[in-house]
């Protein structure tokens, strides 16, 4: 069911379910989340099982202010805290060790949690009412089935769980990719996902240089090779591999979408095109959207024009290489 997030008594209601261990879909500046109370692990479980997801793989937590970490938190190392203040709150998620006998469901069983502090005014709004009713914090992972494309739009979880879980709606999300991850857990800061903060901004908040992952990297969501896939194949060419294959279709394109910054004069006419923009940030708000508008049109193939080498192009290059991996 879709709910109002901008009427605050609906938002208490939806914060009232949170607390009595039922699932809701709440936007947040990135993605929509399907959301659990942190500290009750048969609920956190419903949401593996709504997702279809491995019960290993773990959740991030969303408090209402960063004071609230200290709820999750062993020990927030002062390198956490830089990025705390910096970021929080924001599209930033630090892994940091886990509190003894806390949220180990969420943790996916691990020694570690992902926290953050999401800024959309329906997610603080949630999470203050949460707060208020005892809940420390929201586990939630993106609202779709496991290693599909993440939700954007209210819509877009309808899609996914029709009328089984209630969402509450805010709104298209802002950003439209997921949080940037950065391991403060150990003795070095390292870049676990990329998202919509540069790695220059990250960098210049810790005073430090970030590590990339290694084999062993601290498991965290969305990091695996393959995720946020369309159902649609998903393939990635540079610009001219793109327009060389577009010239080489015959009139009648079968079922073919193309996401690409130009299109070739004289592809053929059937072909489903969107213009991929110029800017990363509104690549990243679209790109998610797009990729589902393309399933809901049927097509069995998406090429898309691989994005510019700057590293501000680095959270969509990373969902897009994971989508092609699928």
């Amino acid at each position: 069911m879709l709910l109002d997030g901008r009427d605050p008594l609906v938002v208490e209601q939806a914060a009232r379910q949170l607390a009595a261990g039922e699932l809701l879909a709440f936007p947040t500046e990135t993605v929509y989340g399907l959301g659990a109370r942190a500290d009750d692990d048969a609920a956190v479980a419903r949401i593996f099982g709504a997702k279809g997801r491995p019960a290993d793989h773990p959740l991030i937590v969303h408090v209402a202010q960063p004071d609230d970490a200290l709820a999750f938190a062993a020990d927030l190392s002062p390198r956490a805290q830089r990025l705390i203040q910096a970021f929080w709150p924001g599209p930033m998620t630090i892994i940091v060790q886990r509190a003894a006998g806390v949220a180990g469901a969420a943790a996916g069983g691990h020694a570690t949690l992902g926290l953050r502090c999401p800024s959309h005014p329906v997610a603080q709004s949630l999470l203050a009412a949460c707060r208020r009713l005892g809940v420390p914090g929201v586990a939630a992972p993106s609202a779709n089935r496991f290693g599909r494309v993440s939700p954007t739009r209210a819509a877009h979880v309808l899609a996914e769980f029709g009328q089984a879980i209630n969402v509450l709606d805010g709104g298209d999300c802002a950003l439209g990719i997921e949080s940037s991850i950065v391991d403060c857990s150990g003795a070095k800061a390292v870049l676990l996902r990329p998202g919509v903060l540069t790695r220059e901004r990250i960098e210049a908040a810790l005073g430090e240089a970030l590590h990339d992952p290694t084999a062993s990297a601290t498991p965290a969501p969305g990091t695996l090779g393959a995720h946020y896939a369309p159902q649609a194949r998903l393939r990635i060419m540079s610009g001219m591999m793109l327009e060389t294959a577009l010239r080489m279709l015959g009139p009648q394109p079968l079922r073919l979408a193309v996401y690409s910054r130009s299109l070739p004069a004289g592809a053929a006419p059937g072909l489903i095109h969107q213009r991929m923009p110029l800017r990363p940030e509104a690549a990243a708000h679209e790109l998610f959207a797009t990729l589902r508008e393309f399933d809901s049109r049927g097509v069995q193939l998406i090429w898309v024009e691989e994005p510019p080498a700057d590293a501000e192009w680095d959270g969509v290059r990373d969902r897009l290489q994971r989508a092609a991996a699928s």
